[in-house]
């Protein structure tokens, strides 16, 4: 399949999930949407190697998923809604992730969020109410 380029391509840090990264990482997504359910969830945890031939998950995306690689993860197309998917019920909070990904502790994302947060109301009130990340 032929994929043309994008703006969003070389925007550093962004890891868009469009069509080329979708397909890509179907066999990841569909590992990572199967724990939706506990018993895939429980499989999982009993033989993860396994689990990701059961899906045909494999070479740097059965890498990710074995060493729980987030980012690596993301940056090779799999969907952070389905990433949850795996991460909380083991434990694994959302901001966990986020430290990670930045290769930080847990408390440091944390502080960091909370000094984003610092002067959120004035900048929302000059975009009347706008936020854009």
């Amino acid at each position: 399949m032929v994929w043309s380029k994008h703006d969003y391509d070389d925007i550093p840090g962004t890891y868009v999930f469009d069509g080329k990264h979708a397909h890509d990482s179907y066999a990841i997504n569909k590992l990572l949407f199967s724990f939706c359910e506990e018993a895939n969830r429980a499989e999982f945890d009993a033989d993860p190697a396994a689990y990701c031939d059961k899906f045909g998950v494999q070479g740097k995306f059965k890498e990710f998923i074995l060493k729980q690689d987030f980012l690596g993860m993301l940056r090779a197309g799999a969907n952070i809604y389905y990433m949850a998917k795996m991460a909380i019920p083991r434990g694994t909070s959302v901001q966990d992730c986020g430290a990670r990904m930045q290769g930080i502790t847990t408390p440091e994302f944390q502080a960091k969020l909370l000094k984003n947060r610092e002067g959120l109301e004035e900048r929302l009130a000059k975009r009347e109410g706008y936020w854009n990340g």
